[in-house]
């Protein structure tokens, strides 16, 4: 549409304010509706100052229209109106967003022959009704400096403030104006802005989803170097400060970093619909899209990074430019006897250092913090501009390891590692790092970057709250808090390489651990702690940990006791670093438990030695292709079959053959084999009445039995005798078996001899499991009278080993800790001994 002739006519026509707003409301709606298109060819700053320039024009249009409807024909020069309309805030920076407040400023002068007042009221009636979204002061000129004293807010505003239109003499005053309202009370105006910007970072902490705006790093800081170069040398832009402030390089890359969040803030607006700075992970995808990442990760890691450089620079620029106008001379004397070297010093646990020297080499840096008592400290703008800008050492000195060394043997490591971290060279010192830089985790858990959570994870365990874990850390000698610091960095440095970040970090921290001279056994240490730092609370949280497979497992893998308590160190601090109040009661109760429940088990150094051996087996099993032709389903509930022994006796096609039966049997199934030897299988989902079929088979010597609970109430049962039985027997066993799930029937059996030395009952086996063993001569139905003895008392048989002799038999039996067994234990002698009574 043509807005200005479409006005021309309306005003010809004597049309009425209403249609004069309508008019431009129509022309603003357009305009809006083609952003996202004009977002399409112009990003960043391009985009913001071409926004600007159409809400200049829109803004001079209505001013223009408003003369013309109250002047007519006898519209004078707009320079002889003495109202001058002025852009402030963002508005007046030239990098208004979509949605953001318009702020105006309406400066006149009280001229006899001029209603300024009511020009002034018309133009905002019409700029409100029209739909822009106004922010609007109005002063006369010689008010100005009055209004900059009575609220910071408002001289803030008056420093960025950028003529659209009006009178050009009436500007010229206001200029004048500004310059003596910049000169005034500069230092008490910096330390207010510098305060503002501290209570700012409280309100928005650090975060992976960051308010653009706010955040630490955001467009605010920003904003903030701007106001202070403004404010001490009069400066229109930053650029100009370029050479002379700062290096030419070091401004392209914090204007880089600007030019992305600026791009992504008007995306947000655009995708929203509204004011809205947060880079949400509802907003990524869209974003991301809009800016052209394919990866949203790789998106939100590059905001990340910006804000981090833009964060550096102001905080490394604002310090530089303040200097004179925040340093007490006063402490002159005070600031000299703290001189640690030539431009370096300390003063009251904060180190600072002087703009004027050069640039120290990195490995002096580090020896200079080295050099500090081990004591709590706070690093000056001026030290992290040393660190920042100091050349990078590749590959990393032999002292330059033994400097970090050392910062490691010190209680406050975690305020070295985030001065690293704030000067950008943590992924110069610990090189794994360059993945994980400003890496987010959108896994609903962390509630930071890796780098950070990896620093604050440190910081956790420099700081540990919970009394017994304290005590704990407290018992390890040196070299063991060293490697467990070691291991707590670096716990997640394997992250963002598409594997599996805990076996990519033990392999990561081997080389760091080996060049700080850690001894091989500690350095081993350090490799599992990292390769396991997420099985503890994985099993925490999600396993049963009175189930002393778990506890086994769980064990096989960290080795010894040692391990255990520096992983249970260890993933107190990973979890106190994900963000405030994750490490709470409920899950601290269930790390304690697994402690002390696993502690309890590294007793038993055999059946550890059976998990490792079974964790072997497994992992031969799942690389099997019939294995993984199996239902992920039954996969899964073979893994989860609690014997061992089951997986030791026999081959991985046997498992996945029995496992394959198992999941088809409905009530029971079973197998006769002739082959050499009588061997019988069977499967039961309904109760088998043992003491029936071996009393039935009595007449032959059972060389072995097994008995396994596998899964869906599914119980196995293989028994082997030494006798070989003829084909035509087949039947009548198959009867026997058949009438063996009749739990009536009853054979009587023929005495057999049981002495009480014979028999022995670990109800200290494990937690949740107690062995009986039988040592005795061998009997003709020795084997049922045993079962029926069991059945007597309920007792559920895990694993059953029998090994039978001629003379002798060794039985043992793996029985659940259940109907109080335990507590009754001379009931299972009363009914198994049979003589000497």
């Amino acid at each position: 549409m043509d807005i200005v002739l479409d006005i021309e006519n309306l005003i010809e026509q004597n049309g009425n304010d209403f249609e004069l707003s309508k008019l431009f409301k129509i022309y603003i709606n357009e305009y809006k509706n083609s952003l996202p298109e004009l977002f399409k060819k112009s990003q960043g700053k391009d985009f913001l100052v071409r926004h600007t320039k159409q809400l200049d024009s829109i803004i001079s249009l209505m001013y223009k229209t408003i003369l013309r409807r109250i002047f007519g024909n006898y519209l004078p020069m707009r320079s002889s109106i003495p109202i001058a309309i002025v852009a402030l805030g963002s508005y007046g920076r030239e990098q208004l967003c979509v949605h953001s407040d318009i702020d105006l400023l309406i400066v006149y002068e009280k001229i006899d022959g001029f209603d300024s007042e009511l020009i002034i009221e018309k133009f905002f009636y019409l700029a409100l009704d029209a739909g822009l979204k106004l922010g609007h002061r109005v002063h006369e000129v010689n008010d100005l400096f009055l209004s900059s004293k009575e609220e910071i807010t408002i001289r803030t505003a008056l420093m960025e403030a950028r003529f659209i239109t009006g009178s050009t003499l009436t500007w010229h005053s206001t200029t004048q104006a500004l310059t003596k309202i910049r000169l005034y009370n500069q230092r008490e105006y910096i330390l207010a802005k510098i305060s503002e910007s501290e209570l700012r970072y409280k309100k928005y902490p650090q975060s992976m989803q960051p308010n653009i705006k706010e955040s630490a790093g955001g467009l605010r800081d920003s904003n903030l170097l701007f106001w202070i170069a403004q404010t001490i040398y009069g400066v229109k832009t930053l650029k100009d400060l370029s050479g002379t402030l700062f290096l030419d390089e070091a401004y392209k890359e914090y204007r880089i970093a600007l030019e992305l969040l600026f791009r992504v803030r008007s995306a947000l607006h655009l995708i929203t619909k509204k004011h809205e700075d947060r880079l949400l992970l509802e907003f990524v995808p869209e974003v991301s899209a809009m800016l052209g990442f394919k990866n949203h990760t790789k998106m939100v890691s590059k905001v990340l990074e910006a804000q981090w450089r833009i964060s550096n620079f102001t905080q490394i620029f604002v310090k530089k430019m303040t200097r004179e106008f925040i340093v007490d001379m006063s402490q002159f004397t005070k600031i000299k006897g703290g001189r640690i070297c030539r431009g370096i010093y300390l003063l009251d646990d904060v180190l600072y250092a002087s703009y004027n020297i050069p640039i120290l080499p990195l490995s002096r840096l580090l020896e200079i913090l080295v050099m500090l008592e081990d004591k709590p400290y706070k690093f000056d703008a001026g030290f992290l501009h040393q660190l920042t800008y100091a050349k990078p050492e590749h590959p990393l000195k032999t002292k330059t390891y033994t400097h970090l060394k050392e910062l490691f043997r010190k209680k406050h490591m975690h305020l070295f590692l985030k001065l690293f971290y704030d000067a950008g060279v943590l992924h110069h010192l610990f090189h794994p790092f360059k993945k994980v830089l400003h890496l987010p985790q959108f896994d609903g858990y962390h509630h930071y970057p890796v780098d950070i959570h990896s620093i604050k994870s440190v910081e956790a365990l420099e700081n540990i709250k919970d009394t017994f874990i304290k005590n704990l850390y407290d018992s390890f000698n040196e070299n063991e808090r060293l490697l467990l610091k070691i291991a707590t960095l670096f716990h997640d440095s394997g992250k963002g390489r598409g594997k599996d970040h805990s076996e990519i970090g033990a392999k990561l921290v081997a080389p760091f651990a080996k060049k700080m001279k850690l001894r091989d056994e500690d350095i081993q240490r350090c490799v599992t702690l990292v390769r396991h730092h997420v099985t503890m609370s994985n099993i925490a949280f999600k396993e049963n940990i009175y189930n002393e497979k778990t506890l086994y497992k769980f064990m096989s893998n960290i080795e010894d006791a040692k391990n255990l308590k520096l992983l249970y160190v260890l993933t107190y601090a990973d979890i106190n670093g994900v963000g405030y109040g994750v490490f709470n009661s409920f899950n601290s109760n269930l790390l304690y438990e697994l402690y002390i429940n696993t502690l309890e088990a590294a007793e038993n150094f055999g059946r550890i030695n059976d998990a490792a051996k079974r964790i072997n087996i497994e992992k031969r099993l799942a690389k099997l292709p019939e294995f993984l032709k199996l239902s992920k389903v039954l996969r899964n509930k073979l893994l989860h079959v609690e014997s061992e022994l089951f997986f030791f006796k026999h081959s991985p096609l046997d498992v996945i053959k029995i496992a394959t039966i198992a999941k088809e049997t409905r009530r029971y199934n079973y197998s006769i084999n002739t082959e050499k030897s009588l061997s019988i299988e069977i499967y039961r989902k309904i109760p088998l009445n043992i003491g029936y079929l071996l009393a039935m088979l009595s007449h032959l010597d059972v060389a072995s039995m097994e008995i396994f609970t596998l899964f869906d109430d599914v119980k196995y049962f293989k028994i082997e005798f030494i006798e070989h039985v003829d084909e035509d027997e087949v039947l009548h066993i198959e009867d026997i078996i058949n009438n063996a799930f009749d739990m009536s029937r009853h054979v009587r059996l023929k005495n057999v001899k049981i002495y009480p030395k014979e028999i022995q009952v670990d109800c200290e086996h494990s937690l949740t499991h107690a062995e009986i063993t039988v040592n005795t001569q061998n009997q003709k139905g020795l084997l049922a009278y045993i079962m029926e003895r069991f059945e007597e008392l309920n007792i559920n048989i895990v694993t059953a080993k029998i090994h039978s002799t001629k003379h002798k038999v060794r039985d043992s039996f793996l029985i659940e800790k259940q109907n109080d067994i335990c507590n009754n234990v001379e009931k299972i002698y009363k009914l198994l001994i049979t003589k000497g009574k």
